[in-house]
């Protein structure tokens, strides 16, 4: 019975073994396993490298240079600030103190262009009534003095002949003292003060209104004219000073400027030696301001060597290290620490972190520097 039950089992297994076998027989298990699908999008990798695909890079506008080692002169960064030109500048201050009155034309506006020995303003001068009522006393006393004297030469010239002549002329000598002074006296009763532009230029400050009273030695504006400004700065190397070759200055914006070394001075300014820039005719900024805080660029006589590249090819890592973007492979961009030194306004030099022959990163680093 038991040997009954064994081979029935034994028939059923092998009935169904084949509809098992054909469920499968349509699957290809010797094929390989699908490979996963690569994004072709910017991506940092684990090393730190970046991989952008080319059409990436077109669209970043990245531009590479080979390095190249060469000798450029050592800089000093100075601190300075935009000075007006003391021969195209100038300040209006009166002399008296007194009441300010607009010229023909109003009192001038911001930005408004004068030129030299225009009128600007008057100034009334203020005085009190005791001293304008002795003014007006010594008036009425010469005006007086002044009608005698006039009759007395007429009678004296009715004797002439008789009477020596010294005396006719003494007499018409004294009406002319009478006249001058009574002129005078009268004239500071109602006189004004005008106030001219002492340079051309463009009104830089106003400091008043109509019927401002004003003292003597006050500022009222100020004339600056500027297509010729300077820049000064301070250095506290005074080897500096007979050393230099060249200079350049950088606002904040990033705007650079050619400057032409005037000269320094012998007196020390917050310990340190006033030196004075021009800029070069050939650069006529229009986004100066006296006052403006710039940074000046000195280039020396001696020489470094070094690999010098465009400022903007410098940027910051999360460690706030500089670095220097190298193209590697095609779609490859590697980070490298460097050091360098100013070179001008808009060029560093690289001292250490780069050999020749590196593709460095010139334009479109800062994009790349954001990939993650």
């Amino acid at each position: 019975m038991k040997n009954n039950i064994k081979h029935l089992l034994l028939g059923v297994c092998l009935l169904t073994l084949p509809s098992l076998v054909q469920a499968h027989g349509d699957e290809n298990h010797d094929a390989a396993a699908p490979d996963v699908a690569v994004g072709n999008s910017p991506q940092r990798l684990p090393n730190g490298s970046v991989l952008l695909p080319k059409p990436s890079q077109r669209q970043l506008a990245i531009r590479t240079i080979l390095a190249e080692k060469k000798d450029s002169p050592q800089t000093a960064e100075l601190s300075g600030k935009v000075i007006a030109d003391p021969n195209a500048s100038g300040r209006v201050q009166p002399t008296l103190s007194g009441r300010l009155e607009a010229g023909p034309k109003g009192l001038p506006s911001l930005g408004q262009k004068v030129q030299k020995g225009e009128l600007l303003a008057y100034v009334k001068p203020a005085t009190n009534p005791i001293d304008r009522s002795n003014q007006s006393a010594q008036a009425s006393e010469l005006r007086a003095n002044k009608a005698v004297a006039e009759k007395r030469l007429a009678r004296l010239q009715l004797l002439e002949g008789t009477i020596p002549q010294k005396d006719i002329e003494s007499a018409r000598y004294e009406l002319q003292s009478l006249t001058e002074r009574l002129s005078t006296v009268g004239a500071s009763l109602f006189s004004t003060e005008s106030l001219f532009a002492p340079a051309s230029g463009a009104i830089a400050s106003v400091n008043v209104v109509p019927g401002q009273v004003v003292d003597a030695r006050e500022v009222l504006f100020e004339i600056v004219d500027t297509s010729k400004l300077r820049i000064e700065a301070l250095a506290y190397d005074s080897q500096l000073v007979s050393n230099i070759a060249s200079a350049n200055a950088s606002t904040n914006a990033g705007n650079a400027i050619c400057l032409e070394f005037i000269g320094a001075g012998g007196l020390l300014r917050e310990q340190a030696i006033p030196i004075q820039f021009k800029i070069k005719p050939s650069d006529k900024p229009t986004f100066l301001s006296v006052g403006q805080p710039v940074k000046v660029l000195v280039q020396t006589n001696t020489k470094i060597k070094g690999i010098p590249i465009p400022a903007l090819a410098v940027v910051k890592n999360s460690s706030n290290q500089d670095i220097v973007w190298v193209h590697g492979e095609p779609e490859n961009f590697i980070a490298k620490v460097v050091h360098f030194v100013a070179l001008d306004g808009a060029n560093v030099t690289v001292t250490d972190g780069l050999k020749d022959g590196d593709r460095i990163v010139v334009q479109g680093a800062s994009l790349l520097n954001q990939v993650r």
